[in-house]
């Protein structure tokens, strides 16, 4: 529970509580082992079944005694061992999604829980893929996937080595960068096509995005707001931004 890096090396990732274990069984993602009671067992049976060809291991042991090994509380005590997917690249995902595209890129986005959030809205609002700066934490960490209530077995994923470098690359295809930017007097989200092929660029609650992020992006919008707040949660701002892009291609069908 505590290795992360050796889960980075392992490319596994851990899913906790009961909803995130039954989507994962019911994602395409390889699926590792189980550890949960034994009731819990009996309630994924059907899943299991269905992917019998896996092999996949159950430990079973009372909430108490997985609440001992984890060494923190646990609400349903439901673990899963996942694997993460293979790696894609940047170009490959071009070629592979459709027009018009609709991407989002995190930078320096280093809480885990956030990053789930936006996770989660990247699914729900309909965006094709998620890139991973080189600053940002790991998509697969626990609490990530937790708090994504498992939207990332469905979101397809690009870690990056230089994040500025890949939205220089997303302009040579004519995929705009628009970089969430709330110190900025200049468009809002209103007064931005997100309806054509883009990418949007948030980054970290207290820094926000890196300078030469920020210059490789194409514009810089805001979220409207009353004057007494400057800025928003990132999982707050993703979910208006990805809000209005998909208004806006709704509009445009």
């Amino acid at each position: 529970m505590r290795r992360q890096l050796e889960h980075r090396q392992q490319r596994i990732f851990v899913a906790e509580g009961d909803k995130v274990v039954e989507r994962l069984l019911e994602s395409d993602l390889p699926v590792v082992s189980l550890l949960l009671p034994a009731e819990w067992l009996e309630k994924f049976r059907p899943l299991l079944e269905r992917r019998a060809a896996e092999d996949i291991v159950a430990y079973t042991a009372e909430k108490e005694v997985l609440e001992e090994l984890t060494g923190f509380s646990m609400y349903q005590g439901v673990l899963g061992i996942g694997r993460v997917p293979q790696p894609q690249t940047l170009a490959a995902l071009v070629k592979r999604t459709a027009s018009p595209r609709l991407f989002v890129a995190v930078d320096s986005l280093t809480n885990a829980e956030n990053l789930g959030v936006v996770v989660r809205n990247c699914v729900g609002f309909g965006v094709q893929a998620l890139l991973v700066g080189e600053t940002s934490s790991s998509p697969y960490l626990r609490r990530a996937v937790r708090s994504s209530m498992g939207a990332i077995f469905k979101l397809p994923i690009v870690e990056l080595d230089n994040l500025a470098d890949a939205l220089g690359a997303l302009r040579a295809a004519g995929i705009r960068s628009v970089a969430a930017h709330p110190h900025t007097n200049r468009r809002t989200i209103f007064d931005i096509d997100l309806a054509q092929d883009c990418c949007i660029v948030f980054g970290s609650e207290g820094f926000g995005i890196s300078r030469a992020v920020l210059e490789a992006c194409s514009e810089a919008v805001a979220i409207p707001m009353a004057s007494e707040v400057d800025s928003l949660n990132v999982g707050s701002a993703a979910a208006a931004f990805l809000f209005e892009a998909a208004r806006q291609r709704r509009v445009k069908r």
